[in-house]
């Protein structure tokens, strides 16, 4: 860009009746005028009286998983067991993995199936030789064959479902990869995500992947923020290093920071280990009745303090109501701020506790397209405070939207839709009175917290063919975006 500006021309911005001009200066959105006549040298690009927005952010994402999902044997269709052999079956007949390698598979969601996974039927298709691992949509848990279950130190497993701490060495395992190759995939979905109006992450990869996003990014991939989370295996390294949450890593032209201190307390919905006050139904005489608290608080409050103590804001897994009640006690004890990561069950008496204690509710609203019938069966009765949005708000809670990637696309239009309209199909909206408006879902989807872009902004904006304040939900979700900006440099341009 020559000099430095370009001016957006006939840009349609919220609230303005008519069309304005935008001029980005640098890093910056220096004016916002009815006309901005241009000078010599500035680059012009007339956007036709298309949507400005601020630049959007997904909030929760697992990158590395989300880049490897999109190279995976896709399970999100299967309906059973059954099914899902068979499409273990097709791939290793039509694409085996090179020898040695476990054929890795993602997006099973069992909690509705009529048949129970089984290592046997994986078994029946699989050569013994090649391990099957397949990793649920949730992350929770993963189904192996019995090559698999001996390579992972699990011989004999009754099931082959390995749920939360089990299953977690074998994720990280079958996501080690060659860097060049995991690196070159990461730059494909940054681009993927930028054609979406993403401008930054928070990335929530486990255990930390600072120092793997500051290589990306001085090797050329420069088309996101990406904030890095660390986990409690980190913990102390990255106080070691002295890093606060928000920090700008040098050398990184201010694209990568130091994110937030993650702690999962408990499980998933779908693999019934979310902690809840009630049982879930079937699983009344199992061990685990009201699913798995996995850090309790004696446990987990020391470990807030010393992450927050050190400049280190929380960020605290919490899915099911109990959970969400004892993160919440934690927050108030510790006196720290920070989020609550997913809070899809909670009790009426927490609501307003988000707002009063200045934790965010970081929330994934196609979770609860996702799970709408898995949560009436198994938190029946309960669902008028599942995925309470609405209420959320109206408490005084911030909201921050996200993906949670993989477990949703890495698309912020699809959770913007999710959140406004409680549908993605013919179907009635499920508890629609939970539904935000768009602008709120608009400001939870940008780090500047607003829906509309105003002088001094960061330039990091997004440019969509619709307007998102009249649209229709299905809109919402195919928004075709025609361009995204990120510090005054466009990371993706279509039609414009």
């Amino acid at each position: 860009m020559s000099n430095g500006r370009t001016l957006l021309r006939s840009a349609r911005l919220g609230g303005r009746s008519t069309p304005a001009d935008v001029l980005v200066a640098g890093e910056r959105v220096a004016r916002v005028r009815d006309r901005i006549d241009p000078e010599p040298g500035w680059a012009v690009v007339d956007v036709d009286g298309r949507t400005v927005l601020p630049g959007l952010w997904d909030h929760h994402v697992h990158f590395d998983q989300w880049t490897l999902a999109r190279q995976r044997l896709d399970l999100s269709g299967a309906t059973s067991a059954a099914e899902a052999a068979g499409l273990v079956a097709e791939r290793l007949r039509a694409k085996p993995p090179e020898p040695g390698l476990p054929l890795v598979g993602y997006g099973f969601r069992d909690a509705m199936w009529p048949d129970s996974p089984h290592r046997d039927l994986l078994d029946a298709v699989a050569p013994t030789d090649v391990p099957v691992v397949l990793v649920s949509g949730d992350l929770h848990c993963c189904w192996v064959n019995s090559a698999a279950a001996r390579v992972y130190g699990h011989e004999g497993h009754p099931t082959g479902i390995l749920r939360e701490t089990e299953w977690q060495a074998v994720g990280e395992d079958v996501a080690r990869l060659p860097e060049h190759l995991l690196d070159g995939w990461a730059a494909e979905a940054a681009t993927a995500a930028a054609a979406r109006g993403v401008v930054g992450v928070v990335e929530l990869e486990a255990p930390w992947h600072l120092d793997t996003w500051v290589r990306r990014v001085r090797d050329g991939n420069r088309t996101l923020r990406v904030a890095c989370g660390v986990w409690t295996a980190r913990l102390e390294e990255a106080i070691a290093r002295g890093l606060r949450t928000g920090d700008v890593i040098p050398g990184t032209g201010g694209l990568v920071e130091m994110g937030p201190f993650k702690v999962i307390t408990d499980g998933s919905l779908n693999t019934r280990t979310a902690y809840c006050h009630d049982p879930y139904p079937g699983l009344e005489d199992g061990e685990h009745p009201r699913g798995m608290l996995l850090v309790p608080p004696q446990e987990l409050v020391p470990l807030m303090r010393r992450a927050w103590e050190h400049g280190l804001w929380p960020a605290v897994h919490a899915i099911g109501d109990h959970a969400n009640t004892l993160a919440l006690d934690a927050f108030e004890q510790v006196g720290a701020r920070g989020s609550i990561e997913h809070a899809q069950l909670l009790s009426g008496s927490d609501l307003a506790r988000f707002g009063r204690l200045g934790v965010v509710a970081s929330v994934q609203p196609e979770h609860a397209m996702d799970d709408r019938d898995v949560a009436d069966h198994h938190w029946a009765g309960r669902t008028e405070r599942a995925f309470p949005f609405g209420a959320m708000l109206a408490a005084g809670a911030a909201l921050a939207l996200g993906s949670d990637a993989p477990v949703a696309p890495l698309d912020p239009w699809v959770s913007l839709a999710a959140a406004v309209d409680r549908s993605r199909d013919d179907r009635e909206p499920w508890h629609g009175e939970q539904a935000i408006p768009v602008e709120e879902a608009l400001a939870a989807s940008t780090r500047t917290r607003r829906a509309r872009l105003v002088e001094g902004d960061p330039a990091d904006l997004v440019v969509v063919d619709a307007d998102p304040f009249t649209a229709t939900s299905a809109v919402l979700r195919q928004m075709p975006v025609a361009g995204t900006m990120l510090d005054g440099r466009w990371t993706w341009r279509s039609g414009i």
